[in-house]
């Protein structure tokens, strides 16, 4: 009598995989979004007091060091500006029809971009929380405080271009020199951003969580997208 081997069960696809840890990690992070969101609103006394604590100190320093604020100020203007940080990921949206003609991958991170503006706005304008008041004010801003735009756009630009060099197979050493300016960037525009006294902390903070919210919620539109369209393709390192 012939016997058919045990059969194992398959293992779940990569991308199924990527889309379960995604949801989870959105999920959480929306919680969390709403919870500080929250703190915000009622006007939480132990974060205003944290808030205020660390604004004051920073302030004293950034008026102290006036070179080293003269830098911060260059790099949270330019460097790390939100502008700055669109037209990166427009220049991606253009390298990814040109070199892939991945016009859906394309489309997917433009309209995230602009998606992640019209969250970040009108956080904004529902909070309208004011930002802080100094005597010797050593920068300004315009808009309300919370959420940081400049914290929230460097992680959604910076989460979104991380996740495509790893979809499309980019080696280690890109992929570490691609880590490190993102996180570079991402912790130095929230310091330079309450270091200037042009943001509460906890500012920056929902900035980041908001930011890393909307780069999962893409990430598991993108990978629910696939499964009816087949895999993206994906060009491995020689």
């Amino acid at each position: 009598m012939h016997h058919s081997p045990t059969a194992h069960p398959p293992r779940p696809p990569a991308r199924s995989r990527t889309l379960r840890v995604a949801s989870v990690l959105a999920a959480a992070l929306g919680v969390c979004c709403a919870l500080l969101t929250a703190l915000v609103v009622i006007r939480w006394h132990p974060l205003l007091a944290l808030d205020g604590d660390l604004s004051r100190t920073t302030h004293r320093w950034a008026v102290h060091d006036r070179t080293l604020t003269q830098v911060f100020r260059v790099l949270t203007d330019w460097v790390w500006d939100p502008l700055t940080m669109r037209l990166v990921c427009a220049a991606a949206v253009v390298w990814l029809l040109w070199r892939h003609a991945a016009w859906w991958t394309a489309l997917w991170l433009a309209a995230t971009v602009a998606m992640a503006t019209v969250v970040q706005q009108s956080v904004k304008s529902v909070v309208d929380r004011p930002r802080p008041v100094w005597p010797d004010p050593v920068d300004s801003a315009r808009y309300a405080a919370f959420p940081s735009g400049h914290a929230m756009t460097a992680t959604v630009a910076c989460g979104l271009l991380l996740w495509l060099l790893h979809r499309f197979g980019a080696g280690r050493l890109p992929r570490r020199t691609a880590v490190a300016a993102a996180v570079v960037s991402v912790v130095g525009v929230g310091l330079t951003r309450v270091w200037l006294g042009v943001h509460w902390p906890s500012d920056v903070l929902g900035g980041w969580l908001f930011g890393a919210f909307m780069v999962f919620l893409a990430v598991v539109a993108h990978e629910s997208s696939r499964r009816g369209r087949g895999a993206m393709p994906v060009r491995r390192p020689r």
